[in-house]
């Protein structure tokens, strides 16, 4: 699904967010030790390889809601931005967190001249976030952002299954 607001493409696909690599920057959902692990952070650091998880070591740790950036090593993109999305029922609160690191995010695209990013469903995985209520902070965040954008002109949200797809189209449908 791709639309088009203020002169900002805004799409849909399903995918591995390590693999877009028509994308200037990719988004982490990562952990506050910016360290490997599973879902999200486990694909990125595996393709990436060892220079980033050495590069992210002096910008430990980080707190629910911030985000930081580093460069892609081994990834077919230029920039990583780090976010710590919070984890559902335990940080609060748990909807400007979320809220917070998509802003961020783009702030920090934003500041470093970046022209597409590409997010996946941030803490929606092992951080426990239902799907639906996360989905719609990311949409109504994204597109509450897009008129103060200048540098970037693509924002892509890379879903790695069909299921997480649906719920994104479903709701980009109903609110944009």
């Amino acid at each position: 699904m791709k639309k088009q607001i203020s002169g900002v493409t805004l799409e849909t696909v399903q995918g591995d967010i390590a693999s877009q690599e028509d994308i200037d920057a990719v988004v982490n959902a990562a952990n506050a030790r910016l360290m490997p692990g599973g879902g999200v952070a486990g694909a990125i650091h595996r393709a990436a390889g060892r220079g980033l998880a050495e590069e992210c070591k002096p910008l430990v740790p980080i707190k629910p809601g911030d985000a930081v950036i580093t460069g892609a090593h081994n990834l077919p993109n230029s920039h990583v931005i780090h976010c710590l999305g919070p984890v559902y029922g335990v940080d609060k609160p748990e909807d400007k967190l979320l809220r917070n690191c998509y802003k961020k995010a783009l702030d920090l695209a934003e500041d470093n001249n970046i022209e597409s990013i590409a997010f996946p469903a941030i803490s929606t995985g092992a951080f426990g976030y239902p799907l639906k209520e996360a989905t719609e902070i990311a949409v109504d965040t994204v597109a509450a952002e897009i008129p103060a954008l200048k540098k970037v002109k693509l924002i892509r949200f890379v879903l790695f299954g069909k299921k997480e797809l649906d719920v994104y189209e479903e709701i980009i449908s109903k609110k944009l």
